[in-house]
């Protein structure tokens, strides 16, 4: 393959208003920068897209129109729908703004290819287009490298324990509170910890809440490289997935394919219907909880702990629903297999 790499706009830690901005002028940055490239003259077989960004229509517009060929569109988050459901928005200006951006892109696409069965029904007049086509394309994750992880828990506060693991963003979209509520019930179970591995905009305030609650039983380190996950999930016994409970979209986190990859089973707490829970509990690779209630997710980790100890072949269902759902291998046969259609 060839990988060209194009000149656009910061868009990354800065404010909100520069940040849309720069992602508004993106797909014609990278535009300018594409014709004054090697590829400039390239014609495609298909146009594969990632959302997000809401912001690529214009770009995949034009590569679609110069090859004369279909596109697929990846929506991953349909945005800014979620965050009218985590009161982030109001439907005022901004809102029209983004949902316009949102639905000119949709446009472009042939094929659109949702992560649940849950979001396809936001789509059902989009589809009805002739020539559309609308599916559900479960999320993937390619092989990771085996990389010593940095983090020792035998040589931390939490050695000896049965550690359950978060690694992942930690914002306002996935609701951590009740994770440390959940910690501070079980402070007196000297078996049991909690690691918290990743960033985000809600990780300084996590860290307060501990260190004002004297959770002894939590720690928290930053992100680590991809191919350092597998040596840190070897010394957990499971994966913590966690879900703001406004949301109403549908959502299989990047998280949880780690944890099915590496053979942890889940402990997650997420929002009421999303098609995740019954995944877990049809592949019996963890326990759920949907009603937010910290009694609830206390019970749900005492299930959790007890299926550990009991289930020898756990690991081994983790794992086998990895290979069949979200391999890459599979993910690719289904794009190209549209695209061709």
């Amino acid at each position: 393959m060839q990988v060209l790499r194009l000149k656009a706009p910061r868009t990354k830690n800065i404010g909100y208003i520069r940040r849309t901005i720069g992602e508004l002028a993106m797909p014609f940055a990278m535009l300018v920068e594409l014709r004054k490239s090697p590829l400039a003259k390239e014609r495609w077989d298909g146009i594969v897209w990632y959302s997000p960004s809401i912001f690529h229509g214009p770009l995949a517009r034009a590569l679609k129109g110069s090859s004369a060929c279909k596109g697929y569109l990846i929506v991953r988050d349909i945005f800014p729908e979620w965050a009218v459901d985590m009161g982030l928005m109001g439907r005022g200006l901004p809102y029209m703004f983004f949902d316009a951006m949102a639905r000119y892109q949709y446009s472009i696409a042939d094929v659109i290819g949702v992560q649940t069965p849950g979001n396809l029904g936001y789509f059902d007049k989009w589809k009805q287009k002739q020539g559309r086509t609308l599916e559900v394309l479960q999320n993937w994750l390619d092989k990771p490298g085996h990389a010593r992880c940095p983090i020792r828990i035998c040589d931390t506060p939490l050695r000896g324990r049965k550690v359950l693991v978060y690694a992942g963003n930690m914002g306002v979209a996935q609701g951590m509170d009740i994770v440390l509520d959940l910690a501070a019930l079980l402070r007196d179970r000297k078996d049991i910890g909690f690691l918290f591995v990743g960033r985000g905009s809600e990780t300084t305030r996590l860290q307060t809440l501990v260190r004002d609650r004297s959770l002894d039983n939590v720690l928290f380190y930053d992100e680590i490289h991809p191919d350092e996950i597998p040596d840190l999930y070897a010394q957990c016994v499971a994966g913590i997935v966690a879900l703001d409970q406004r949301h109403n979209s549908h959502n299989i986190p990047g998280k949880f394919l780690t944890y099915m990859q590496s053979g942890l089973p889940v402990l997650a707490c997420i929002n009421p219907g999303n098609d995740l829970a019954q995944i877990i509990i049809d592949e019996k690779v963890g326990q759920v909880c949907e009603n937010n209630q910290v009694d609830d997710l206390l019970q749900k980790t005492h299930e959790l702990l007890a299926q550990i100890e009991s289930e020898e072949d756990l690991p081994s269902l983790c794992q086998s629903l990895f290979e069949r759902e979200f391999a890459v291998e599979k993910a690719v046969r289904q794009i190209v297999a549209a695209l061709r259609h």
